[in-house]
């Protein structure tokens, strides 16, 4: 079975629709996003094709796409769609899977089930994206605390920002989870300067290693 695993972050808006895409083009993987919440701007499927200069046929459609930029379960009844978790599985692609979760770990999907509940069904790896700023400590230690409690695998974590090196430190010490490299921030998001920033800060043959 080729590799798929999950990258979700500790907020929204904190980078890990960038890392999907240098990720998905480093593995010359798939990508699908679940379930997108707002169609007016580029959606994340749009981004990770043009960032990550991914074919459209490796771009897999969303389950669920929700026209409100809002939490899931909210999108969803403004719509006047119903979100049903259990169409929510992991497609079966001729390749390494990125699947990439909206928000947080926590965010609801309907009125019962949050993302974590889902990845703890899969039973997937997890990349779990984190920024270097004041705040991401208790954030990052808390995110870990959710996963562990739903008992789903976690392959690392992503910073996602300038370095630094104390805050960095005391995550892994203390959230007991390496650290699978820090994405910087870019003056310039352009797929080559993406594709440069990440074959100069990760490892992609350490994260082939921890998919199998």
């Amino acid at each position: 079975m080729m590799p798929r695993f999950v990258v979700t972050g500790t907020d929204t808006g904190i980078g890990k629709t960038l890392f999907s895409a240098a990720l998905t083009d480093a593995l010359s993987g798939f990508y699908w996003k679940p379930v997108q919440s707002g169609l007016q701007e580029e959606t994340d499927s749009e981004c990770v094709q043009r960032l990550g200069r991914v074919s459209s046929g490796r771009i897999l459609p969303e389950a669920y796409r929700l026209a409100t930029p809002a939490s899931p379960h909210l999108s969803a009844r403004l719509d006047g769609v119903e979100i049903d978790p259990e169409r929510l599985v992991p497609p079966m692609v001729p390749g390494p899977l990125v699947i990439e979760g909206a928000g947080g770990l926590l965010v609801p999907l309907t009125e019962r089930v949050v993302f974590a509940d889902i990845f703890a069904r899969w039973q997937l790896p997890v990349i779990l994206c984190a920024r270097t700023t004041l705040g991401t400590i208790n954030h990052t230690l808390l995110s870990l605390e959710a996963v562990r409690s739903r008992r789903i695998p976690v392959l690392g974590i992503v910073f996602v920002g300038e370095e630094n090196t104390e805050t960095q430190r005391i995550i892994v010490q203390m959230g007991k989870t390496p650290s699978l490299g820090r994405l910087p921030m870019l003056a310039g998001v352009t797929p080559d300067a993406l594709r440069q920033a990440f074959r100069e800060n990760f490892d992609i043959e350490r994260l082939q290693e921890g998919l199998r």
